[in-house]
């Protein structure tokens, strides 16, 4: 099955197949261009590390370095984009034979010469030049330039979502804030008696999101708990969420005062791609829970006649 690429005002890097197909004019109602996407190479471009011409009329686009000194660097961006730098407004663009497990859409190639070393680049006057003006080895020497265009398989240019990817969706997660129970209810705790900390909010949430067409399911889980007393800086940890009494697990024994206590939940995750085996989120990421109010007060004995 084709899978459907973050549509772009450019792609980088990736195999192209120059085929004929039937032109198409984007701009109108039934086929809107596509908006430009800021991907990291800038608005609505890739960069492409090498275009390889294969047999059947097949250019090849990979962003591995073909060797240690390449000639040219390459950037790909659709035809609607590149007619619009050109002040031409959007084209007519071409439709591309679909290809079984293959992501092909009609691009154009833009290509930018690289400076090489002179032993490498022998008899290139321009690289001598640029050489001589200072620059260096693996630097640019001029601007993009317009080189091919037509049907690109863009496939291999969608790899899965790092967890490094994943971990930046991951950071904007709704994950929920979890609120403190506390124990005596009430609002009020005795000084003398340790208060127990519990929370009885779900501890796991799982998100589906999708990332540059991937369908990427996230099992946020909430791995540590710091509760924060109130009491100056005092904190308590713990790996659990605590639970109520009587087999209470986090306490803290207060003085006489007020007291504003939260929970702070530091959460971890696991993550999937199309049903992939699981991996972990690269980072993790805090939520604070809705602050409580405390009033620690003495209990005080009080004698009383019990025939009263």
């Amino acid at each position: 099955m084709i899978r459907r690429l973050l549509m772009v005002a450019a792609i980088v890097g990736s195999s192209v197949v120059f085929g004929a197909g039937a032109a198409l004019a984007c701009g109108t109602i039934n086929n809107p261009c596509p908006p430009p996407t800021e991907v990291a190479a800038g608005p609505g471009t890739f960069d492409v590390a090498s275009l390889i011409d294969a047999p059947g009329g097949v250019l090849l686009a990979s962003n591995a370095v073909p060797n240690p000194w390449p000639a040219y660097r390459y950037r790909l961006i659709s035809a609607c984009q590149a007619a619009d730098d050109a002040g031409n407004g959007c084209q007519a663009g071409l439709v591309c034979e679909p290809v079984d497990g293959r992501v092909i859409q009609y691009l154009v190639a833009q290509r930018q010469a690289l400076v090489q070393p002179a032993e490498v680049a022998v008899g290139d006057a321009a690289n001598d030049a640029a050489l001589a003006a200072g620059l260096t080895p693996g630097s640019s020497r001029s601007g993009y330039l317009a080189y091919r265009e037509g049907c690109v398989d863009i496939t291999e240019l969608n790899p899965a979502p790092t967890p490094e990817e994943v971990f930046r969706y991951f950071q904007q997660l709704p994950l929920p804030q979890l609120s403190t129970v506390v124990q005596p209810p009430g609002g009020t705790v005795l000084v003398g008696l340790p208060t127990i900390f519990y929370t009885d909010a779900p501890v796991q949430q799982v998100f589906t999101v999708d990332i540059r067409g991937f369908a990427v399911v996230i099992t946020a889980v909430a791995q540590g708990f710091t509760w924060h007393t109130g009491d100056g800086g005092a904190v308590v940890t713990s790996d659990g969420p605590g639970v109520p009494y009587p087999d209470q697990t986090v306490t803290y024994d207060y003085t006489s005062g007020s007291y504003t206590t939260y929970l702070t939940v530091t959460w971890g995750g696991t993550f999937t791609v199309d049903g992939s085996a699981p991996l972990e989120v690269a980072g993790t990421t805090t939520t604070d829970g809705p602050a409580v109010q405390l009033t620690a007060v003495e209990a005080r004995a009080v004698l009383t006649n019990p025939y009263d």
